[in-house]
């Protein structure tokens, strides 16, 4: 099979592929006196990770051994010297690469120097040295400061401006370049502040690059080969020593830039002083009148000298903790002495150290902290503002003190309950009120407080209030009934407000008070509180009596058999229960084994107050009719029962309510009463009903047809079959305990009809009578999901003497377990023939296919030997 392009290449990489060592490009060009680093690695090589190295140097022709990785002896005598003081060293980076070391390289140290790697490959391929020239140049770099000065001190102020210069040469023979950079000691490290490179950019250090983008920091160079830098708006981080550090790169043979000297010579020592700048509000704490002026003045101490401005703020917050940020700015002078606009408030320069707020006409909103803001401004050399400090005073405390109107409030009951019902009105009038100008309005707020006899606290609950726009404003106790206009909340007359329940309850009772709150009217047209006065309580209540209510039941036939009619009366009496109305319930309670209601009680039907009658649990769809309730009189009431099951047998009574009218025609309800029971119990002898269901073949395979049998049999007085008539039901409990709720399957009632459930699977169910007390569950073609206990609930029906047809309880069987197996031998019958069907055909195709390929393919003409036929000659010729 021919290689592709890709396994060519691969082949002759692999045959290719050998140990590569790898030095700098020469000439490395150096400085004499100067440390050099010359690195040395190694690749694609076999062995051990870690590659030894040896280094040899050669001026002309032979070569001198200087140092190994793995041999301590190989030092050449001429280097132990240099070796073994440690001015010659190797030091490793890696497994596989070495940096030779040479400080204070010489012009004798030039030359060529060979890194070679001893062999540690299965076969010898690729190179096992490289070598490198190394250029040793004299030192021509030269780098001072200005005027020959080493070093002189600078003690300047915030704000001022200073240049600092040095000067660089080199006269070395190579074309080198020279990278520039100042630097500040703060502490006890340099950090660069501008450079400007070897390849003549501009480069601010890590801080400036804000300061260099705004002018604030330049480096020029100038004649003689000056660098100088310029720092305007000095600061206090600007203070420290400063040097200029000068280093010369070359371009190597590879194009790149490499570093062969660094020299630096510190310039200058520069101290920053810092403006002291005190900011100071004459006045401490304040408190002022409503509508008078208030006077405050900052005064400024600085020691700074020479030409500077100020500039001003005021500022007002709600709270001396807040920030600057938070606080409101009332009005500012900037340097230029401008103010800002304001028509109540005022800012006046009193002489070179003194600011002078005036706020007129005060207000209650205008109490708080003041405090002042002031900052110093110098020029600078091109004519524009620098802000060299700045301070904030200590807050003053200033209170307004509001104009307080003079009045009282009286509260007092217009109108008051004699029982339930009545209404209640209160009014709050505001009485000897000396202040009565336009700037002054008055508002309600309505509380409740409740009554009890022990020493619990009790909170008041708001029930009304007003804000300064006579908005009223409902508390969660009457916000209700105040939209329902039961609590009216309104002002009868200029210092009049009322209060009126139309219908007071219960709940009513307890203690009332008012709150009258002036408001002030502020020179921005807001309103604000300024006094709040309360009025004493007045108490809500009147005599009361409990309720009471009798109710008494009685049945009107002594005796009564089923079929009959059942009968029973409900008489109420009241006492002190106003115009009183009544709702009846009758419930009934049943013995414990009646299926339909587990819990004993039933409602059975019920009358309200406007005597509305109301079927409740009263299910029996062939008896709606079967029972009424009336009211006979007022107080009296009549239950009816036609056609009495023997399931009826119970306890029943009336449950009433007595009602009373509440306001807004509704009615209240006032008390409940429970009457007396009235038994039902029927003595019959008839017979005794069990149900049994049973299968031939409870276990059966998927797809055949399921039997069960639902056997009733009876015990005691027979009947004909013409007066017995049964309700048959069939469940499923899909699970081999019975731990799951059943699953209804079908029915049959007695008239014969046969509902069933929807299914989801393929299988189908029918259900029928086949004799009168046997009923047949048919499961036609059983799938998984029909195993289960199976059982069937029956309800018997007998016909009376009276041909009334009676239910007795409900009587459930004992279930059955039905188990549905798989046929494996029918559910691998079909695959089984499909299968081998196809591995016949397939034979009989490979067959046929190798015959044909055989016979026509594959066929050659072969020539055979003819042999001739001959006969053994006889012995006897010899």
């Amino acid at each position: 099979m021919p290689l592709s392009p890709l396994d060519w290449i691969s082949a002759v990489h692999g045959f290719c592929r050998g140990r590569v060592v790898r030095v700098p490009k020469g000439p490395l060009i150096r400085v004499v006196g100067t440390e050099v680093v010359i690195p040395c690695s190694v690749s694609d090589y076999d062995g051990p990770s870690e590659q030894n190295f040896d280094w040899e140097f050669s001026r002309e022709t032979d070569f001198l051994r200087i140092v190994s990785t793995w041999d301590s002896t190989f030092t050449s005598e001429e280097y132990q010297k240099r070796v073994g003081h440690g001015d010659i060293k190797l030091r490793r980076s890696s497994n596989d690469a070495v940096e030779l070391v040479i400080r204070n390289i010489q012009p004798t140290d030039q030359g060529r120097y060979k890194c070679s790697t001893p062999s540690t490959d299965a076969t010898v391929q690729g190179n096992y040295d490289a070598e490198v020239q190394v250029k040793v140049i004299s030192d021509g770099l030269t780098v001072s400061g200005s005027k020959a000065r080493s070093s002189m001190s600078l003690r300047l102020s915030e704000g001022d401006s200073f240049k600092l210069r040095c000067s660089a040469i080199t006269t070395s023979p190579e074309h080198t370049h020279l990278h520039v950079t100042w630097q500040i000691k703060s502490g006890s490290t340099w950090r660069d502040i501008l450079s400007l490179t070897h390849e003549g950019k501009f480069q601010p250090g890590p801080g400036y690059e804000e300061r260099y983008r705004n002018g604030d920091i330049r480096l020029d160079t100038g004649a003689n080969d000056t660098y100088r830098l310029s720092v305007s708006q000095a600061s206090s981080v600007d203070g420290g020593a400063y040097r200029c550090l000068v280093s010369e790169w070359v371009r190597g043979a590879d194009s790149s830039w490499q570093k062969i000297q660094e020299k630096s010579v510190e310039i200058a020592s520069v101290a920053i002083q810092r403006t002291a700048l005190d900011v100071v509000i004459s006045t401490s704490n304040v408190s002022v009148t409503e509508r008078d002026s208030l006077d405050l003045t900052c005064n400024i101490t600085t020691d700074r000298s020479g030409i500077f401005q100020a500039e001003v703020i005021w500022y007002f917050s709600a709270s001396p903790d807040d920030t600057l940020s938070d606080a409101q700015v009332l009005l500012s002078m900037d340097h230029d002495s401008v103010v800002s606009d304001s028509t109540l408030i005022s800012l006046s320069h009193v002489d070179r150290n003194s600011y002078r707020l005036l706020v007129r006409d005060v207000d209650v909103e205008d109490s708080g902290y003041y405090f002042c803001q002031a900052a110093v401004w110098v020029p600078l050399h091109n004519g524009s503002w620098h802000k060299v400090v700045e301070r904030t005073s200590a807050p003053v405390s200033v209170m307004v003190t509001a104009l307080e109107p003079d009045y009282e409030v009286f509260l007092n009951a217009s109108k008051t309950p004699k029982f339930s019902d009545d209404p209640t009105e209160l009014d709050c009038r505001i009485i000897n009120s000396q202040d009565t100008e336009a700037n002054i309005r008055f508002t309600v707020s309505w509380y409740y407080r409740q009554r009890l006899h022990s020493d619990d606290v009790v909170t008041e609950e708001l029930l009304a209030t007003m804000d300064a726009d006579w908005t009223l404003l409902p508390g969660d106790r009457s916000r209700e009934r105040t939209q329902n206009g039961e609590i009216i909340f309104f002002k009868k007359a200029v210092d009049t407000f009322s209060l009126r329940i139309q219908w007071t309850s219960e709940n009513d009772r307890g203690d009332y008070f008012c709150v009258i709150s002036a408001w002030s009217r502020h020179r921005n047209n807001t309103w604000v509180k300024s006094k709040d006065m309360t009025s004493a309580p007045v108490s809500i209540s009147w005599a009361t009596q409990d309720y009471t209510l009798t109710v008494e039941a009685v049945k009107l036939k002594p005796f009564f058999v089923a079929g009959h009619t059942f009968e029973m009366t409900c008489k109420v009496s009241s006492k002190n229960i106003k115009t009183p109305r009544y709702s009846v319930l009758i419930t009934a309670e049943k013995p414990l084994t009646d299926q339909s209601n587990p819990n004993g009680t039933t409602r059975i039907i019920s009358l309200n107050q406007d005597s509305v009658v109301r079927l409740e649990d009263w299910t029996d769809q062939t008896r709606v009719d079967g029972v009424v309730l009336e009211k006979v009189q007022e107080n009296e009431f009549r239950y009816r029962m036609y056609q009495t099951q023997i399931s009826d047998a119970g306890l029943y009574r009336c449950v009433v309510t007595a009602w009373s009218p509440g306001g807004g025609g509704m009615w209240r309800e006032a008390v409940n009463g429970l009457s007396n029971p009235i038994q039902i119990d029927f003595q019959t002898s008839g017979p005794v009903f069990n149900v049994s269901v049973h299968s031939d073949n409870p276990t059966i395979y998927q797809g055949e047809l399921a039997d069960l049998l639902c056997i009733v049999t009876t015990e005691g007085m027979a009947l004909d079959s013409d007066d017995m008539s049964f309700d048959v039901s069939w469940f499923a409990v899909r699970s081999f305990a019975l731990d799951r709720e059943p699953v209804w399957l079908a029915s049959l009632d007695r008239k014969g009809i046969v509902t069933q459930s929807r299914r989801n699977g393929s299988s189908d169910l029918s259900l029928e009578r086949i004799s009168p007390l046997e009923f047949r569950l048919r499961v036609h073609g059983c799938e998984d999901h029909d195993f289960g206990n199976h059982y069937c609930v029956v309800t018997p029906w007998v016909r009376s003497a009276t041909g009334v047809w009676q239910r007795e309880p409900d009587i459930k069987a004992k279930p059955i377990f039905l188990s549905v197996k798989m046929d494996v031998l029918n559910a691998f019958k079909y695959p089984l023939l499909i299968g081998i069907g196809l591995a016949t055909v397939i034979g009989l195709l490979s067959c046929l296919i190798g015959y044909c390929t055989s016979r026509w393919c594959c066929k050659k003409e072969v020539q055979e030997t003819r042999r001739e036929r001959r006969r053994l000659m006889s012995m006897e010729m010899d």
